[in-house]
């Protein structure tokens, strides 16, 4: 173990001492660790190689293929894998991507062992359901890393993941201990809901950001606030790595159960975020309603204790150009991880 995993798990230990010692954001803190270390010793990737150069759309999806070809974790004996990565570029039309598959399926032995389900692919948009037979096979069997958020048509639960959003460049790398003035802080975009957002603006106890003109820059408007609100569905709510990062409590106001958040293998949202439930044929979401919630959070200790557990889970929310222990491309790969064990179907024998 190397000095720097050593610190992380040090800090880690201390940080929920005995007075704590239940409280974790981790939804298996015991094996997490030591899953973790098999992980970096034994995890081995095949990666086919693209037709052309990869072009992705967004940084995260360049990050992480980047950092996947420069890992330990890429084998060039496919028979030492326990996952094959299939890369193709952004944007990537629907008859070529079937072409893709095609070509695996004929020219390897691998996706006909498995249809695929020990295959992965990025794909920041994620793929809908295809009539286009390899397509569409790749879809239903293979794990599917996308961006955050994606369409509910185009994610499947338990077996898709989703990419940590890409932190502010220009914000510093960790909370600080600023007196905490307003209760609540919208980032420009968060909420979309017309009558919450002006309710929001007429209440002092809520921060919402106009525009790029602000007198306080991003950084500050996290750090002086307790909580960040989210619309999800509607907003934009890529500033969640952030708000998590800063110890700013994220509140995420969404009318549907949300399956595809970042690190749902390895967090316990519940315990890092609050959740604000409603109904988009009714009336919305009232402020008076939503500050109920937001201050029963605030009783006594429990919202410094949320708080401390928010800043721990952002740790793994951090993207690097070279990737740093359980930092956001080790925590992906962790969840593809968790996915290698896979049936293998039987090879059919020519009579």
């Amino acid at each position: 173990m190397s000095l720097t995993h050593f610190s992380f798990l040090l800090s880690f230990f201390l940080s929920f001492s005995l007075p704590l010692l239940s409280a974790t954001p981790y939804l298996s803190p015991t094996t997490l660790f030591p899953n973790y270390q098999n992980m970096l010793k034994s995890f081995k990737i095949f990666t086919y190689s693209p037709p052309r150069p990869l072009i992705f759309s967004t940084t995260p999806e360049s990050l992480f293929f980047s950092s996947l070809l420069k890992s330990p974790f890429i084998t060039k004996d496919p028979e030492q894998a326990h996952l094959f990565f299939v890369p193709f570029s952004s944007h990537t039309s629907t008859r070529s991507l079937g072409r893709v598959i095609a070509g695996l399926r004929n020219d390897f032995p691998f996706w006909n062992r498995t249809l695929g389900a020990d295959h992965f692919y990025i794909s920041c948009e994620g793929l809908g359901f295809n009539s286009n037979r390899n397509v569409l096979e790749l879809k239903k069997n293979s794990v599917q890393i996308s961006c955050f958020p994606t369409s509910r048509t185009e994610f499947v639960p338990h077996k898709d993941i989703t990419l940590p959003p890409l932190a502010d460049p220009h914000a510093s790398n960790g909370p600080t201990n600023k007196t905490k003035r307003h209760l609540g802080f919208v980032r420009f975009g968060a909420v979309k809901e017309s009558s919450l957002l002006s309710e929001l603006r007429d209440d002092p106890d809520f921060l919402v950001e106009s525009g790029p003109s602000d007198e306080l820059t991003f950084e500050e408007m996290l750090e002086h606030s307790k909580f960040c609100l989210f619309e999800y569905g509607e907003g934009d709510v890529s500033g969640i790595s952030d708000a998590v990062r800063f110890g700013c409590v994220p509140v995420v106001i969404t009318d549907r159960p949300i399956q595809d958040l970042p690190l749902l293998d390895v967090l316990r949202w519940q315990e890092i975020a609050v959740f604000v439930g409603w109904n988009k044929g009714e009336d919305g979401v009232k402020v008076n309603s939503l500050k109920r919630v937001l201050h029963r959070t605030c009783r006594g200790e429990k919202y410094e204790k949320v708080r401390g557990l928010c800043v721990t889970a952002g740790l793994h929310f951090v993207w690097n150009e070279e990737p740093q222990p359980y930092d956001a491309f080790h925590m992906v790969i962790y969840q593809l991880w968790l996915r290698r064990h896979t049936i293998r179907y039987a090879r059919r024998e020519v009579a």
